[in-house]
């Protein structure tokens, strides 16, 4: 069970190949986690975060899990809960491309079945099983793209405003339940899927979203910011005239 410092001995990563995700299961299994269900797609990448894990000191346990497949995310969800599960994250997800999706509704469609379809489809089910043994918290890894949406990567950032949208309500609906909702709103993170990307300023790194969810879950934060001043960039922001928005290099 999570304990006032915020302390889970069980994790289920949903998106087990994550860099967030991983590295925040590094940091727990340092702490006083002992069980982990990484839940992806079969591949070697998973087999070797797995064992990554289990040389940690954790109980590793992998099943498969396709984000676009949801008809079987409450089996996802059932296998993983064969035994109380203290946190889920949600941390899988898919950047896409906008131009792509410009042109092509197929693209466009994917990335939000990803993104935001796929995470409620199986957020709605592991918070039904949290209610059921009483406890839990839920992180959903949101972005500040969802905030206000750029010309440069609109459709990423209507999927991941959707995304935000559901989590903040779900986190409403669950209050007096024992379940708990955080949402971690990331400014942009180096990481391999946007290593081909030119890092914008306040620019982190999955180690250092890790670090802020740990902080998030003692606090019983309800939403974040990583790094915190993106929280104050991104108020500016939302007020800015559409007009000068459209034209500033964001």
């Amino acid at each position: 069970m999570i304990n006032a410092l915020g302390s889970p001995q069980s994790l289920l990563l949903l998106g087990g190949t994550s860099e967030i995700g991983l590295a925040l299961a590094h940091k727990l299994i340092a702490d006083r986690c002992r069980r982990v269900v990484l839940a992806g797609r079969p591949s070697h990448r998973l087999d070797e975060a797995a064992d990554e894990l289990r040389a940690a000191g954790a109980q590793v346990d992998v099943v498969p899990f396709d984000a676009e497949d949801a008809d079987s995310h409450p089996t996802v969800v059932e296998k993983a809960f064969v035994e109380d599960i203290d946190l889920a994250v949600v941390a899988f997800g898919v950047l896409g491309d906008q131009s792509e999706a410009e042109r092509s509704g197929t693209h466009a469609v994917k990335i939000a079945a990803t993104n935001y379809v796929g995470a409620l489809s199986v957020t709605v089910p592991v918070s039904q099983a949290m209610q059921r043994q009483g406890h839990g918290a839920i992180v959903v890894l949101s972005s500040v793209a969802g905030e206000r949406p750029r010309k440069a990567n609109f459709v990423y950032g209507s999927s991941k405003a959707g995304l935000d949208a559901f989590a903040t309500g779900l986190g409403d609906a669950l209050q007096g339940t024992g379940v708990h909702v955080l949402v971690v709103r990331p400014g942009f993170v180096r990481t391999k899927m946007t290593a081909h990307l030119e890092p914008a300023p306040l620019s982190t790194t999955p180690e250092q979203v890790a670090d802020a969810i740990v902080q998030g879950l003692r606090r019983r934060k309800e939403t974040i910011w990583v790094p915190g001043a993106m929280r104050f960039v991104m108020s500016a922001l939302r007020h800015v005239p559409r007009p000068l928005f459209r034209k500033l290099p964001v």
